[in-house]
């Protein structure tokens, strides 16, 4: 290649025969050339590294869409749960007012109770806020034009601080009537307690096999031949049965009385009482504990009594009861 004043040569020798070939170009044009090849180079590596920048970009907001929408499932997996932890509150909700129905406690009523709300619920989320895992996908550069979007950047947000407040909202009952219904069931449970020493402290029981001679309240004297008040109930029965302590209770007196003869008393707290008189023997002492059903004494005549029999007497807060009243079998 030559180079002249105004153009550049390029010459070819084709060989030692042949006559070679020559090719003049103006230098401005070659100037020109080799500065727009330059810009042409240079706008491919701008369109390419723009390209990487871009792809690059698409994969990081489909990654975070991704854990958007895996962090919205578990959002409405735990908002299910929570669901369901509310329908087993309400459920156990409900066996207590039964419960406390059957042992005659007063119902609790504050007032967020009052207000209690709970059921299965599905978040509402309209068309234009639904999450990103419900539209459609569209490839490439659009894709994240979708992404970068400000409105459902918008959206989004707004989707997530409500159900975030739903769900919280949830919690916050939940709390709440879990410790109303942990206080709800201490209270049943000192009163189920109560109600079963009371009910094991209730002669209900018959304290010998027998049959009534004589039943509680007033009567022609045996005796007398007048009218009296008779304050128990005579059980005719053969001498020497068994007699059995009607509930459970403390033995108090054991001893003999000119009218009862031989008699047992227990007292069974609450304010109750049971007396067994006319006994042939006593099994107890006095100071025992006993329980029903337990063996006490045994079936005479003793003190003023017209034949074999059990004199049986209940007494509430020291006054006299009809025991039949008391006998459940």
């Amino acid at each position: 290649m030559s180079q002249q004043d105004d153009a550049y040569t390029i010459v070819i020798f084709r060989g030692t025969t042949a006559k070679p070939l020559r090719f003049s170009f103006p230098r401005a044009i070659v100037r020109k050339a080799i500065i727009v090849g330059a810009l042409l180079a240079l706008g491919e590596i701008l369109l390419l590294s723009q390209y990487v920048i871009q792809t690059g970009k698409v994969w990081e907001l489909q990654e975070i869409r991704q854990e958007l929408i895996n962090a919205k499932e578990q959002t409405n997996a735990f908002s299910t749960a929570v669901d369901d932890l509310k329908r087993r509150v309400l459920a156990m909700k409900e066996v207590n007012e039964k419960l406390r129905v059957m042992l005659g406690i007063e119902s609790l009523k504050p007032e967020d109770y009052l207000n209690g709300q709970g059921g299965e619920e599905t978040p509402l989320v309209e068309s234009s806020q639904a999450p990103p895992s419900e539209q459609s996908e569209e490839a490439g550069g659009a894709q994240a034009a979708e992404l970068q979007s400000p409105k459902l950047s918008e959206e989004n947000q707004l989707w997530e601080r409500e159900l975030a407040a739903k769900v919280q909202k949830k919690i916050d009952w939940l709390q709440r009537e879990a410790v109303f219904q942990e206080r709800s069931l201490e209270e049943l449970t000192e009163a189920a307690k109560e109600r079963w020493t009371r009910w094991g402290s209730t002669p209900s029981v018959w304290p010998v096999k027998g049959w009534v001679t004589s039943g509680f309240g007033p009567r022609i004297s045996p005796f007398t031949g007048l009218p009296a008040i008779h304050d128990g109930l005579d059980i005719g029965a053969p001498p020497n049965a068994p007699v059995h302590a009607t509930a459970g209770g403390l033995v108090t007196v054991v001893g003999f009385d000119a009218k009862m003869g031989n008699m047992v008393a227990i007292e069974h707290g609450f304010g109750l009482e049971t007396q067994y008189g006319h006994l042939a023997k006593s099994i107890v002492k006095q100071g025992q504990k006993v329980k029903r059903g337990d063996l006490i004494g045994l079936v005479g005549s003793s003190g003023l009594s017209t034949g074999p029999h059990l004199h049986y007497m209940i007494k509430v807060n020291e006054r006299p009861v009809n025991p039949q009243r008391y006998i459940l079998e």
